[in-house]
């Protein structure tokens, strides 16, 4: 599976990209702890999506595999060299001692599958049952667990309970919350925050992305939430105009409302949408939340109940959808409908 599959226009593929900011006390915190030679075979980086876990995460495998014995490491870790062998290596994917599991490319469709199944995970057990020729250490990246479906927690869960020997496990999770309680308990967690609005702006310079000052960068640093990727999707990818569409279906009415909901449905039902329909949920989930923590606080408890139930039907709504790869757009507009309830 080609790991550009899952990088958004305009980014750098967390295994090539040489640049990491806002991080630094949890860069600390892994360059002592493996130094040590008492760290953990499994560390959970959790965090909201975006925001540098899996690039941490790279760049801390390039520092193990680059310095097998833990006594002799740096006590910090150094962005990866590009003309290093081990990161030449891991940046073509070509490492016998690193494993990167995410979402496989489905061969009919071309797009990439709802989770990681069974299969991937496999990959794993095969992957561990390789003698290194190094004797180096052997690192799998899973990004993120949250994909991870239950037959594949299953399996995962199995490996960590007894881990090979110089093996680690990096475990990506926008959601800790969702994974397996016995996955999360055999894992060292290191808690990543949103950036600030200095390292996105140093994280989007990096990429070259141009920002317009003023009215333009408030929005995006508002929106984005210290997300890169949420940065990326509004600015590369229509992020915004798809909030601004929304809001329109929300405050329409009559036939207006209906105009507004088919035109959004179509942009979000298009070909090649999938990127701005998860932008789209996401936003939705975020919307429908602040709406229930609003109307709590206000003493509207049975308001909140409500918002809390539509947000479980949406869910399952667009579970069922994936399942079983319903219309697209049948799908939005049905949601939208729930949204305005």
């Amino acid at each position: 599976m080609s790991e550009e599959a899952h990088v958004l226009d305009g980014a750098i593929a967390p295994a090539r990209n040489t640049h990491l900011f806002g991080h630094q006390q949890a860069e600390a915190f892994l360059a002592r702890s493996y130094r040590s030679g008492k760290g953990h075979h499994a560390i959970l980086i959790e965090g909201p999506e975006g925001i540098g876990k899996a690039t941490l995460a790279f760049r801390f495998a390039n520092h193990v595999l680059s310095h097998p014995d833990p006594a002799t490491a740096p006590d910090h870790l150094a962005p990866p060299d590009p003309e290093s062998t081990v990161s030449r290596q891991i940046a073509s994917g070509a490492s016998h001692n690193l494993l990167h599991l995410a979402r496989p490319v489905d061969e009919k469709t071309g797009r990439t599958k709802t989770a990681i199944t069974i299969d991937e995970v496999r990959r794993a057990g095969h992957f561990f049952s390789q003698t290194s020729g190094t004797g180096n250490w052997r690192i799998v990246i899973i990004d993120p667990a949250d994909d991870l479906n239950r037959n594949a927690a299953n399996a995962i869960l199995k490996i960590l309970e007894e881990p090979p020997k110089r093996a680690m496990f990096l475990v990506l999770s926008h959601a800790p919350g969702k994974l397996l309680p016995t996955i999360r308990s055999r894992c060292q967690p290191l808690r990543l925050s949103p950036l600030a609005d200095a390292d996105l702006l140093c994280s989007l310079e990096a990429l070259r992305i141009p920002i317009d000052g003023g009215k333009t960068q408030e929005t995006v640093l508002a929106m984005s939430k210290g997300s890169v990727s949420q940065a990326l999707k509004l600015l590369n990818y229509g992020g915004a105009d798809i909030v601004t569409a929304f809001n329109e279906v929300l405050t329409a009415d009559g036939p207006a409302a209906r105009k507004a909901m088919h035109r959004l449905a179509d942009v979000l039902s298009a070909k090649d949408s999938d990127v701005v329909f998860g932008f789209f949920l996401n936003h939705l989930g975020d919307h429908l939340m602040e709406r229930a923590r609003q109307t709590a606080l206000s003493g509207d408890l049975p308001t909140a109940d409500r918002l809390a139930r539509v947000a479980g039907e949406i869910t399952e709504k667009i579970n069922v959808s994936q399942a079983y790869n319903l219309d697209r757009k049948q799908t939005i507009l049905s949601i939208l409908q729930a949204a305005r309830a």
